[in-house]
């Protein structure tokens, strides 16, 4: 497997950056994303309904690209996890983590052996379709993968110390939304609670030494992410940057128009 960027810059204490896919399942999603200086990308299976044939192109276009690119899967079970990297993902966030049993279930499911029982397919798109030393190349998977549990439920909240201490899992990633349904405050991220689930992600991350991660939602957003100490953001998602860049865009437009209706002649 490639070296993978994001995973040494947080097991060295640094930060990464990169972004979120829901909306735009093209070949040039990677490379324009690179081009603005994402360091990942994560490509959500869970909500957007996209199938490994669509998770396999944007794996083969992304590795062109200087990035990591990364899916968000449906669910905790084997095939959901082990397809996407047989397809080329360099790290996997996995929804709703909620024991350290689920975690250690993540981690054989993403791993080769020793330290998992991913099923071995060599030759294929996860190798470049080269030639090579099996146990190398399981090494260098097993070495340069990443896990991100997702910490988005309560109980995840309450297991985060016993997630966070298993062994291959690389960061805690905080679902804020799903975290405010689940603590019984939708939306409502001031709330003392949510600060508090907070805390304590970023606690047990420094305690073990993952990342924390979490989506920004601008550019302040992130910045105050960074100083309360998450360390892997993702800076907001496909659709959301492009509905917000276009509702800018036009409203400048029509900031030169006459209350008449009719542009000024140039």
């Amino acid at each position: 497997m490639n070296e993978n960027a994001v995973k040494r810059a947080l097991a060295s204490g640094g930060i990464s950056i990169g972004t979120m896919a829901f909306e735009f399942g093209t070949s040039g999603m990677g490379r324009i994303a690179a081009e603005a200086g994402a360091e990942f990308v994560v490509y959500d299976q869970e909500h957007t309904g996209w199938g490994i044939e669509t998770i396999r192109n944007l794996m083969a276009t992304s590795r062109a690209a200087d990035l990591a690119p990364m899916v968000r899967v449906p669910a905790t079970q084997y095939h959901l996890l082990s397809r996407p990297l047989d397809a080329g993902a360099m790290g996997l966030m996995v929804p709703m983590v909620e024991s350290a049993e689920q975690a250690r279930l993540i981690v054989a499911s993403a791993k080769y052996p020793p330290q998992g029982r991913r099923g071995a397919g060599f030759g294929l798109a996860h190798d470049d379709y080269a030639d090579g030393d099996l146990l190398e190349k399981m090494a260098s998977a097993n070495r340069e993968g990443m896990l991100l549990a997702q910490i988005e439920t309560a109980a995840g909240v309450e297991q985060a110390d016993a997630i966070a201490a298993t062994d291959g899992i690389d960061v805690l990633w905080v679902g804020h939304f799903d975290l405010t349904n689940s603590l019984g405050i939708p939306g409502q991220f001031d709330h003392p609670d949510f600060l508090r689930a907070l805390d304590r992600v970023l606690e047990v991350c420094a305690k073990h030494s993952k990342g924390a991660g979490m989506m920004a939602s601008g550019v302040e957003n992130g910045r105050a992410l960074l100083a309360q100490g998450f360390r892997m953001l993702a800076y907001w998602g496909d659709v959301w940057i492009f509905g917000a860049a276009l509702k800018a865009g036009i409203a400048g437009v029509r900031e030169g128009v006459p209350k008449s209706g009719k542009a000024s002649a140039p």
